[in-house]
């Protein structure tokens, strides 16, 4: 193997570099780019195109107006007779506004793309006229394109093609137009051109956008806004508009052959609430008309769409529609809103997963996979309604949330038994730090122990979604531990992620007690432990994630952290007040000042009740409770965050430091008392509460 440097220039300019530096790529695609982007067509590109019914063309006329276009013809009239021209049996169309900028040696960009299989290629170059009216183009640059997001649709000439657009059936219009409006609102493709210009010359690019039916918004300004989702991570368009803001679209209709062609002016967003608020949205881009042109029938082909063709990059994106409603829904998080049950379903003998949905017509407010949910109802007969938090097992992806409950307490067997679909029960926003990065290179262990399967499943299913969206599916070892197989739950779920990771996950089942189980229902028979992990796992370098009973999580820790991994690979979901006792290989970091340990007067300001707090009153909210006061809470032991309460004067301390986030200004009274005085210099503690 050489180790000469490559010298090939990088085929990449200042816009493409500055986002490619935004997600952490540009070195490596620095690389990439040299061996894939080419100065010439493969043979392979070079037969594609040949089949094709037609293309998308990217040009730029004498203003200097960007326009984007579909030339169609009979496949074979793209034709290479060398590996640096494209030569086309056709001419332009007077009616379209792209062919202006066709004159003898301009600058064009071209994707070829077959909506029957999803193949796509880039190229750009220059357009050499012919005699006849006819005209190539010799080649710049050519490259492959990944087929994300792209709806199969089968093809049919409806006339012969290379006849010009009738001048009645070509209008300049503009976005008050429904037929416009109805184009752009039911889209679900569309492609784009864009050019910079550079001592070189000028450079055209033409691609492709595709999402779910509404994926465009007509904003109240005639703009427009679209998402930008994972792609290729070459940023040619996007990195043009960063240098150059003039951008050309077309948006085809399928059904009857129109184009509507737009140009204006196009800007890249990086920062919007927006941005999360969209599911898959990676960045936003506006695009503001200044000319618009409507051709009808102006494409000989009408296409279909094949009955199971959507794209599955699609279905895991959002709309407008949606994101309006997770921004809503934010706007309400730290508030109890009311979710009725969408579905139940029994996923073992012991565990019951109950599907929500608003029942306010609000949105939800997108999770993280791996947090828990909030929620308050009365089970019990119980006049006061109580608060518990249950891990959600969806995926952020999935778009709804369902919790999956053991029976094991009054609520939870409330939710068994006397729950059904249709009743209301009161949540906020979900909340939770044991959460995971699933584009991390490093592999993940997921260990669960019995219902810990829940915030492991939503883990590996965000893990195979996103990982499926950005084409790299994380490394993925998941062990499940159950008691026996009726106890076991998401059998199938789980095999069928297993399945469309296409390898890289790989899923361990053990069960303590096989009475019940066929040989090819586990792996392993007795306890998950070090040594179960050992006979699995090839290498060292892991992050484990553990979710389970206390003594199944504690045990695992005290083995892990015992061969050497570090404390900060170890990550783990407490349940209740039991929570994890870790081993650092550092000292904690300060937790605040130390707890009294003589008598501190205590005002519940909002109630307008006092109390005097001593060592033996145990937490704040013990004292509250004591003072008769019900605060909102749910695990006692700080893990959740739900009996957060403001801190009017005065300062707390933990004994013990809690696992939720604090929030500024703030205490989490399960597991807090009243600060030493001395260090803090206040006599007394007010709560707002």
């Amino acid at each position: 193997m050489s180790g000469e440097p490559n010298t090939t220039p990088s085929p990449f300019h200042e816009g493409e570099v500055t986002l490619q530096r935004t997600v952490g790529v540009a070195e490596r695609l620095e690389q990439f780019g040299r061996r894939v982007i080419r100065d010439h067509m493969p043979d392979q590109h070079r037969a594609f195109y040949r089949q094709l019914p037609f293309i998308v063309l990217g040009a730029v006329d004498g203003a200097g107006d960007a326009w984007a276009t579909l030339v169609a013809g009979y496949p074979g009239f793209m034709t290479s007779p060398d590996p640096r021209r494209l030569e086309f049996a056709t001419q332009a169309d007077p009616a379209d506004p792209a062919t202006g900028g066709l004159g003898d040696g301009a600058a064009v960009g071209l994707l070829g793309i077959e909506l029957h299989t999803r193949r796509r290629n880039r190229m750009n170059g220059h357009v050499r006229r012919e005699g006849d009216g006819r005209f190539g183009v010799e080649v710049e640059h050519a490259f492959g394109n990944c087929p994300q997001y792209i709806r199969l649709r089968d093809f049919e000439f409806v006339r012969a093609p290379g006849r010009p657009t009738p001048a009645d059936l070509t209008t300049t219009t503009d976005l008050s137009d429904p037929r416009v409006r109805e184009m752009i609102e039911g889209a679900d493709t569309f492609f784009v051109a864009s050019y910079i210009e550079d001592a070189a010359g000028r450079h055209v690019d033409a691609s492709h956008r595709g999402g779910k039916p509404g994926f465009v918004r007509i904003n109240a300004d005639g703009s427009l806004t679209i998402p930008d989702f994972a792609g290729n991570l070459h940023f040619n368009t996007l990195g043009n508009f960063l240098l150059n803001p003039r951008a050309g679209l077309v948006f085809p209709d399928f059904r009857t052959g129109d184009l509507l062609q737009l140009t204006g002016d196009a800007e890249v967003v990086l920062d919007s609430p927006e941005i999360a608020a969209f599911q898959g949205a990676e960045r936003l881009w506006v695009f503001r008309p200044r000319k618009v042109v409507l051709r009808k029938a102006a494409l000989p082909l009408r296409f279909v769409a094949q009955a199971d063709g959507d794209s599955p990059n699609n279905r895991m994106t959002g709309d407008w529609a949606e994101a309006a409603a997770r921004l809503e829904a934010e706007a309400l998080k730290s508030q109890w809103r009311p979710f009725r049950v969408a579905r139940i379903v029994d996923e073992s003998r012991v565990i019951r997963s109950i599907h929500l949905e608003p029942a306010d017509g609000k949105g939800i407010v997108a999770h993280a996979a791996g947090q828990h949910l909030p929620i308050r109802l009365r089970a019990g007969g119980q006049d006061a309604p109580v608060i518990r938090t249950y891990t959600i097992s969806t995926a952020p992806s999935d778009g709804h949330y369902r919790i999956s409950v053991k029976r094991q307490g009054l609520v939870s067997t409330h939710l068994h038994d006397t729950l059904k679909v249709g009743d209301i029960i009161e949540a906020r926003a979900p909340a939770g730090h044991f959460t995971i990065d699933a584009l991390e290179p490093r592999p993940a262990v997921l260990l669960a122990a019995g219902v810990g399967i829940t915030p492991i499943l939503a883990m590996l299913r965000t893990i195979v979604f996103e990982g499926l969206r950005k084409r790299r599916v994380r490394p993925t070892y998941v062990f499940v531990a159950a008691r026996s197989r009726a106890e076991r739950a998401f059998d199938a779920e789980i095999a069928e992620l297993q399945a469309r990771a296409e390898g890289a996950v790989k899923v361990v089942r053990i069960l303590a007690d096989t009475t019940d189980a066929r040989p090819e229902d586990y792996d392993v028979q007795g306890r998950l432990d070090i040594a179960t992990l050992r006979s699995v796992l090839p290498l060292d370098g892991y992050d484990f994630y553990l979710c389970g009973p206390p003594a199944f999580m504690q045990g695992l820790y005290d083995q892990l952290r015992d061969i050497g991994t570090p404390d900060a690979r170890i990550h783990a979901e407490a349940f209740g007040p039991a929570s994890l006792k870790r081993s650092l290989n550092a000292p904690a970091a300060d937790r605040g000042p130390p707890p009294a340990t003589q008598p501190v007067p205590v005002a519940f300001v909002a109630s307008g009740k006092e109390a005097r707090w001593t060592p033996e009153s145990g937490s704040l909210l013990e004292l509250a409770e004591a003072r008769g006061l019900t605060p909102e809470f749910s695990c006692r032991g700080g893990n959740c965050g739900t009996c957060a309460v403001r801190v009017l004067s005065g300062a707390v301390a933990y004994p013990k430091t809690p696992e939720a986030p604090i929030p500024d200004g703030s205490a989490l009274i399960c597991c807090a008392v009243p600060a030493d005085p001395s260090a803090t210099g206040g006599e007394r503690l007010l709560l707002d509460l």
